[in-house]
Formats: C-alpha cells, structure tokens, sequence
C-alpha cells in the first residue's frame, strides 16, 4: 500500500535531500516547473530529467534523460508523467535504488507501486510535496 499516513510523509520529506523530477518542464507555467522551483527555494536539489531537454539547464541544473543517467545518488523519485507512461520510470527507480518514489496528484498507479514496495522502495502516490511541507508543518532543508 503507498503511503498515506501524515507521519510517514513527514518522515520522508523529512529524511529526502535529492530529489530527481522526472517529467521536469522548462516552461514555468507548468506544475513541474513551479514545484520544482518552490522545493529548490525550500533547501531541496531538485535534479530534472526530461529526455526531450537533456543537456540543457533548468533552475541551474543539468537536465538529464533518466535516471539512470543521473550523477548523483537520490534519495527521491517525483514523477510528473501521465499514469500510463510510469512503469518504466518507477522500474528504472526500483533498479537505481531510489528509496521514495513519489507520484504526483492524478498519477496513480497500483501495480507500479506494489512491485516498488516489493522491491523495497516506499511509494507515496497522487500527492504533491508542495502541499504536504507547510500542510505537515516540515521545516525547510538546512543547509
């Protein structure tokens, strides 16, 4: 079962440092865009991956085309795709050992999930970050 528990997402969101945005927009009226700056202005590093804008930059990082492409270990995978395109992203996540796989509000998917949770991995499901920090009262990431 993803996480639901307001104690467990604190936990998480607590506990993540690095986050890979997989889905990642360079047009700032898109959600992804605007998450991924507000989680930046709150202490996270926001890693973008978009294979249609690898290589250019996006809020000062390097964007990459997915995550096995990554330089760097993270400790979350927030996925901004539509439900039907998650399965190679939550696998490719499950292979990287990303230990918080995070869909965003509407991406839903079930059978993803539990082969994730099988795998180890904790899988918080149609929520935003954005909305859970000052919800759940979690402090910004200290520098």
């Amino acid at each position: 079962m993803p996480v639901e528990h307001p104690e467990e997402i604190r936990r998480i969101l607590g506990e993540v440092r690095t986050i890979a945005l997989v889905g990642a927009s360079e047009k700032p009226n898109r959600p992804s865009h605007e998450v991924m700056a507000w989680l930046q202005g709150r202490g996270y590093r926001v890693i973008p991956v978009n294979p249609k804008l690898a290589g250019q930059t996006l809020l000062g990082e390097t964007v990459y085309p997915d995550l096995a492409s990554l330089p760097v270990a993270v400790d979350m995978a927030e996925i901004f795709l539509a439900s039907e395109r998650t399965d190679p992203v939550i696998d490719a996540a499950v292979a990287q050992k990303i230990p918080v796989i995070w869909l965003q509000i509407g991406v839903i998917n079930e059978e993803g999930a539990a082969r994730a949770e099988a795998a180890g991995a904790r899988v918080v499901m149609d929520r935003c970050p954005k909305q859970e920090i000052p919800r759940l009262g979690i402090p910004p990431v200290a520098a």
